[in-house]
């Protein structure tokens, strides 16, 4: 069995949350505050119960918790910035308050939605449009100094080459990144599963994401109930446990050090699972010199 990814190891501390990148997988369970999400819309919507859900989700052993305003299902609405700041914003307040260790990302395209975010207590930007839909985000996460997830996504598909494509579109938007300012430790990138991309795309990217590990940044995954497992099982999205879980290990074997799921327990044991075997070679592997 060949084993090869590559880790990336990052420390970042916020008061009393922290997190450790490279030591194992880490996941980050979604709290979507949106009323028409493709499989929890309007569950959370209140702030006791998106608070009572992140509860949930760190005792299940969340790292952080992504906080998003407005669905990216397809042909779902945009949100106006005022509707998305009155759903986001007195949640990230009410989080951080009860779960001070756990860290909180906002996951938006809108840079002024992410500066309140940040201001009411989150401490990572997570942009599913990579920094290209607003010209400020890249500014805001530089000035904030906090890590940004820079999400693969674009108008449309059509690709030439899905992987060196992919990973092509994400250099731009990393040089985006860094000639704003943004320090490169503090960049992650995101595959965009699901995101300009159709079914055959989604399962071929699954067995060429060890080809984005040669950007030089921690891959976050998010392939949680995804259309194309629901697709390839023939299930809604809220029986897809086990599938987003084969997904959850298939990206630990290749590289990805963070993983985004809305089960958080089921997806935290396949990781442990997973970094039991991958953790051990690149420890074998460090250890002889590699």
């Amino acid at each position: 069995m060949t084993i090869r990814p590559v880790f990336y190891r990052r420390s970042y501390s916020w008061g009393q949350a922290s997190l450790e990148l490279g030591e194992r997988t880490l996941v980050m369970g979604i709290l979507n505050t949106t009323p028409d999400s493709f499989s929890d819309g309007g569950r959370y919507t209140r702030i006791d119960a998106a608070v009572e859900h992140a509860r949930e989700m760190a005792a299940q052993g969340a790292d952080l918790i992504d906080i998003g305003g407005e669905s990216t299902r397809p042909g779902s609405s945009l949100v106006p910035l005022e509707e998305e700041l009155a759903r986001v914003i007195p949640v990230i307040e009410a989080v951080h308050k009860a779960l001070p260790h756990i860290p909180i990302s906002i996951d938006t395209y809108k840079a002024e939605t992410a500066r309140q975010a940040l201001e009411a207590g989150a401490h990572i930007i997570n942009d599913v449009w990579g920094l290209q839909a607003d010209p400020d985000m890249a500014r805001i996460a530089a000035a904030a100094g906090c890590p940004v997830i820079i999400g693969h996504n674009r108008e449309s598909g059509g690709y030439a080459n899905l992987a060196a494509d992919i990973a092509a579109d994400l250099r731009r938007s990393i040089r985006s990144a860094l000639e704003a300012g943004v320090q490169q430790e503090q960049i992650w990138v995101d595959p965009g599963i699901g995101f300009a991309k159709d079914y055959d795309d989604n399962l071929s990217l699954m067995g060429e994401l060890d080809e984005l590990s040669k950007l030089g940044y921690p891959i976050l995954l998010g392939t949680s109930r995804k259309r194309f497992i629901q697709r390839t099982l023939d299930l809604p999205p809220d029986d897809v446990v086990e599938g987003t879980a084969a997904t959850t290990v298939m990206g630990i074997m290749q590289g990805c050090q963070l993983v985004r799921v809305h089960d958080v327990q089921a997806n935290v044991r396949a990781a442990r699972m997973a970094d039991a075997v991958v953790y051990r070679f690149a420890d074998i592997r460090k250890q002889a010199g590699e």
